[in-house]
């Protein structure tokens, strides 16, 4: 499945599901402020890091999707957990690339400030598509193998006598 950009979501969401996003993150990059000037910019800095939408987005993702499977008449619950599990794995990788920029960028700045940006957006772009590819592959594979152990062949060669 390739990547794609979608703005018919933009339709779908509510004013006050994008008031809740702009609430939260900003409450997290206050608290990222405070936290900054009692403990110093380093320790701030990991909290400024910290996906500050993603509570919101999660809950607000396994909502849609509830209610959307609920309209058509079916329990949406089970649904809703898996998309936002989804969205949680691509918060995790999108940090994975975080943390790679992060430390391109502290290794680098010293020499030059542009370069620094330049060479850890780079580092960022190919470490987050990276592990989204790894994931990807790594999910085609475990689902193919447990298909094939749960295959009528499969299942029946293992009963089979030499």
């Amino acid at each position: 499945m390739p990547i794609k950009l979608s703005s018919s979501v933009l339709k779908e969401t509510r004013w006050y599901e994008y008031a809740i996003r702009f609430v939260l993150g900003g409450f997290a990059t206050v608290l990222a402020g405070v936290i900054g000037s009692q403990f110093g910019v380093s320790v701030g800095g990991l909290f400024l890091a910290l996906p500050a939408i993603f509570c919101a987005s999660a809950t607000l993702i396994e909502s849609h999707e509830r209610h959307a499977k609920e309209e058509a008449g079916l329990s949406g619950r089970c649904r809703g957990q898996k998309a936002a599990a989804l969205d949680a794995a691509g918060a995790v990788l999108g940090s994975i690339g975080l943390a790679a920029f992060a430390a391109v960028f502290h290794a680098t700045v010293g020499a030059s400030v542009a370069f620094a940006f330049i060479a850890a957006l780079t580092v960022w772009a190919i470490v987050s598509v990276s592990a989204w590819w790894l994931r990807r592959k790594l999910r085609i594979v475990r689902h193919e193998s447990r298909r094939s152990a749960h295959s009528p062949s499969a299942a029946g060669s293992r009963f089979v006598k030499p």
